[in-house]
């Protein structure tokens, strides 16, 4: 094998035989060790292609994808440029409340205002004369005790203003409003806020503050001598009252900020740049290495825009190969140098696929399938935030029920294909994904391998056996395959017996039995025992003798499953794949051995002329993946099997499989169309098995009791409200309340408001089976690391 994960040996050393040594491990015949190549060119290495479903105007702005933020969020939120809303805790108060409050507090003010600017109260002045000369209150006031009672007033105002702040709590409601808001918005409403309060100061006589400052800073002399100077001192105090006023406003609101950013281009300053160390597009662990020159040929690309976000991804996963010791730096410098972009690249030679359908971060392996939608089962921080999946929550499998259609196959069972194939061009993942024809999952050139049984077209075979060379393991995928649905059948039994055959042929014969031979074999009786006998050795193969004198005894016997055996082989010994499943070369067999290569492979099934051949199938996939996943010797990579129908899969021992995939690195995306189509001996353990589930709208309540029972129950508080009738023991009270009920038509009653901690479905069946939104779904996660995501309605359109 040439290749390990995205590499060959050709390309380590800084050439390029991406198609020539990368497709060694597509496909190869059982008695060849010849490369079977791709049939396809290898063009040299393109520009960067379009990203859909970006319009063809849009420009994918690589240096600021680089440097987007990226949250550290809880399983299940798209973390791209994701930043929670601040919350203030349990005790915040809210917006409605504050501005409430507010215009309460203001309402008293002016009462209080309007009483005192009356002198209602007698002793209101008393203060003021007590600390002022009596003569200035005999007879009519002079100049001396009007301005005394302004500055008087202008005490009591700030005073008044200072509580009535206190009583509405203007400041929290002014950080809401102006502090909270982003840059210009900020500017604005603080711009607003203090206009208003120059207005209230110079603009109206509801305060006195103006007279009192005048008062305290101009003579009268100068006010009532020439008129252009007190004109010129009346605006002069005025601009000075304003910029007073106004200044903590323009500080707070970060004016000038504001004013510079928005200034003209010609005197903005132009755009610091973040140190080449700092900035995700300067690429600093290059440079942070000791590879400078290869960051700065990367920051060119970057800068020319040459590079994709699928670049990115695979060149980052090369230098952590590179730092985890699996390729030399010299052979990825020397890449990165001579070919740039297009370094490093996947052996099939593709930069990407030719058609997205979903929006993907590559740097955080996520693809958004929605955003929570705004519903009391979600909280508060969750709604409104992007819904995304990744290998982190693949790993430990997702269930998926639904009816089949759009909802599943293009809002969920799509999206994640496309993501696993993103990252298989990156060299992160291996993904094989089973579907019936017709179902819509991209074009064939998305793939590196597209096995079409039952087509005459097809390139690629399907490889029985798996790559498997050891007779008892092949024995147990094909009784597996053929029996793992049957009730009546222990797949064990059925193991020991086509290991009885399977040995045997292939001591005599270097290859494993083709169908027809081992239908045959199964069918023949005695008679075909005893030619596999005559073609063994007596002396060599005598271990290989005992197991056909056993299988012999068994002939006739209740024990017998050669005639199961034969009957369900008989499905796929058909016709219509006679050029299928062959084990002596003449085909090209692709393995799922090769999943320790970044593969991309579909196996398009004949569910609509052969529907019971395709549940064998789908099932005999299955055992191989889970067998080809943990013999598995360099397990870097994730790998993925995707089931668009995985009903027939799911037999007691796939269900045990799905479990332990999760320790290799692996997992499953498992869409059934209803769980009635599962054993019911399985429902248990399959929702116990996988560690994401995920319901759309269509299934039943028994189906929605067992997701109910599956997810648990929280504590929720509750509050109970019961009415008791009023009885008065007055008579004046009994009348009131006789003419009340006259004219409502009900009796007078008090309130009794119970609280109370209670323990409550997260959702129930009827809300599953009956409240899901159409184009929604309800999704709970659970990570490799044990985090879990509770059960959340997710808008798939979102």
């Amino acid at each position: 094998m040439g290749t390990e994960g995205t590499y060959d040996p050709q390309r380590e050393q800084g050439g390029q035989g991406a198609d020539d040594a990368g497709t060694r491990w597509l496909g190869r015949s059982h008695d060849s060790d010849a490369a079977v190549r791709v049939p396809r060119p290898t063009p040299p290495p393109p520009p960067m292609p379009p990203l859909p479903p970006r319009s063809p105007a849009a420009v994918f702005d690589v240096r600021h994808w680089l440097r987007a933020h990226r949250a550290d969020a809880e399983p299940g939120l798209w973390r791209y440029e994701y930043r929670p809303e601040p919350t203030g805790g349990p005790g915040e108060v809210p917006t409605r409340a504050l501005v409430v409050g507010a215009l309460i507090s203001i309402a008293c003010g002016i009462f209080a205002w309007a009483v005192w600017s009356t002198d209602y109260i007698a002793v209101q002045r008393l203060p003021l004369k007590l600390f002022t000369p009596s003569d200035w209150w005999r007879g009519e006031p002079g100049q001396p005790a009007r301005t005394a009672g302004a500055v008087y007033n202008s005490l009591f105002a700030a005073v008044l203003i200072y509580f009535c702040g206190r009583l509405g709590n203007w400041p929290a409601l002014y950080r809401r409003l102006v502090l909270d808001r982003p840059q210009p918005g900020r500017a604005l409403a603080g711009m607003v806020t203090g206009l208003l309060a120059v207005w209230i100061v110079l603009g109206t006589n509801l305060l006195p503050f103006f007279y009192a400052i005048v008062h305290l800073l101009i003579p009268m002399s100068a006010l009532r001598g020439d008129p252009e100077t007190a004109a010129a001192l009346g605006i002069a105090v005025n601009v000075l009252v304003a910029g007073v006023v106004l200044w903590p406003f323009a500080r707070t609101g970060g004016w000038l900020q504001a004013f510079r950013k928005s200034g003209p281009a010609a005197v903005v300053a132009p755009e610091v740049e973040p140190e080449p160390r700092e900035d995700p597009a300067g690429w600093p662990r290059l440079r942070s290495a000791g590879q400078p020159g290869a960051a700065d040929r990367l920051a060119a690309e970057v800068a020319g825009r040459r590079l994709s976000d699928v670049d990115c991804a695979r060149i980052d996963h090369a230098w952590s190969r590179v730092e985890a010791g699996a390729l030399s730096p010299g052979a990825f410098v020397d890449g990165v140098m001579k070919q740039g972009a297009a370094a490093c690249l996947h052996p099939s030679g593709d930069r990407d696929l030719p058609v997205r359908a979903a929006t993907h971060d590559l740097l955080t392996a996520q693809v958004k399938v929605g955003v929570y939608a705004e519903h009391p089962r979600n909280p508060s921080a969750r709604r409104g935030a992007g819904a995304a999946l990744d290998p982190s929550v693949l790993g430990t499998s997702l269930l998926a029920v639904g009816p089949h259609g759009a909802d599943r196959t293009r809002r969920l069972v799509r999206p994640v294909v496309e993501s696993l194939s993103l990252q298989a061009l990156a060299g992160r993942a291996a993904v094989v994904v089973v579907s019936a024809e017709g179902v819509e999952l991209g074009p064939e050139d998305s793939y590196d391998v597209v096995v079409k049984i039952g087509d005459a077209d097809s390139v690629y075979d399907l490889d029985l056996y798996g790559g498997i060379t050891d007779p008892d393991e092949a024995a147990m995928l094909l009784s597996e395959a053929f029996t793992g649905d049957l009730p009546d059948v222990d797949s064990r039994r059925a193991a020991i017996t086509l290991g009885q055959l399977i040995g045997p042929f292939n001591a005599a014969h270097g290859r494993f039995p083709s169908l027809p031979e081992l239908r045959e074999i199964l069918d023949g009786g005695r008679r075909a025992l005893d030619l596999l006998r005559g073609e063994l050795h007596p002396e060599e193969h005598r271990s290989y003798l005992r197991e056909i004198d056993a299988r012999e005894r068994q002939l006739g016997t209740s024990a017998d499953l050669s005639g199961v055996l034969a009957d369900q082989i008989a499905f796929l010994d058909r016709p219509a794949f006679g050029a299928f499943f062959d084990t002596r070369g003449r085909s090209r067999p692709f393995s799922l051995r090769a999943l320790e290569h970044p593969v991309r492979v579909r196996i398009v099934l004949p569910e609509r002329s052969h529907p019971e051949a395709s549940r064998i199938l789908t099932r005999l996939v299955f055992a191989q993946f889970v067998s080809s996943v943990g013999a598995r010797r360099d397990a870097s990579l994730f790998a993925a099997l995707v089931l668009d129908d995985a009903a027939s899969a799911m037999t007691t021992d796939a269900v045990r499989a799905v479990q332990r995939l999760r320790q290799l690195n692996a997992g499953a995306v498992l869409a059934v169309r209803s769980l009635d189509d599962v054993g019911p001996h399985l429902h248990a353990a399959l929702l116990g098995a996988v560690g994401c589930l995920m319901t759309f709208p269509g299934i039943t309540t028994w189906e929605g009791k067992r997701f109910a029972e599956a997810w648990g129950k929280e504590w929720v508080e509750t509050r109970e409200v019961a009415q008791h009738t009023v009885f008065a023991d007055q008579p004046f009270t009994r009348a009131l309340h006789a003419l009340r009920k006259l004219v409502t038509g009900k009796a007078v009653t008090t309130d009794a408001v119970t609280v109370r901690q209670v323990e409550r479905e997260r959702w129930s069946a009827s809300e599953l089976a009956y409240s899901v939104p159409a184009g929604h779904a309800v999704l709970s996660l659970t990570t490799v690391r044990g985090e879990h995501a509770p059960p959340l309605l997710v808008h798939l359109d979102g």
